[in-house]
């Protein structure tokens, strides 16, 4: 389900697989959790090729990125799926708080987030 480790003071969540929609309710509780418990430690959420096509998973980022944005924590996501990007690009505009930074690369995505905060 969800990995999570801190990498060079970021907190990197992975989300390798669709979780389903009975679990989305223990995805949002686990995000909200260990975001809280590591803030204001900027958060890179990084979604493998399953759970990038997933759009309960999308939905389950975007409500993260709310949560982050009321904590003033940078959150960051990690994709190689570029129909997730896109859809990403297209929600976050309209939520509150500082844009979601968007990557296709989980390295890049971190080093930036390290580099932000610093």
């Amino acid at each position: 389900m969800l990995m999570h480790a801190l990498k060079n003071g970021v907190l990197v969540l992975t989300l390798d697989d669709d979780p389903g929609p009975a679990a989305q309710n223990t995805l949002a509780a686990l995000i909200s959790d260990l975001v809280h418990v590591h803030a204001p430690t900027p958060v890179v959420i990084v979604l493998g090729a399953a759970a990038a096509a997933a759009p309960a998973v999308i939905d389950e980022v975007l409500r993260a990125h709310r949560m982050c944005s009321r904590l003033d924590a940078l959150i960051s996501v990690a994709t190689p799926s570029a129909p997730a990007r896109r859809a990403l690009e297209t929600h976050a505009t309209t939520a509150q708080g500082a844009g979601l930074v968007i990557h296709a690369c989980t390295d890049t995505a971190i080093t930036t987030a390290y580099a932000a905060a610093a």
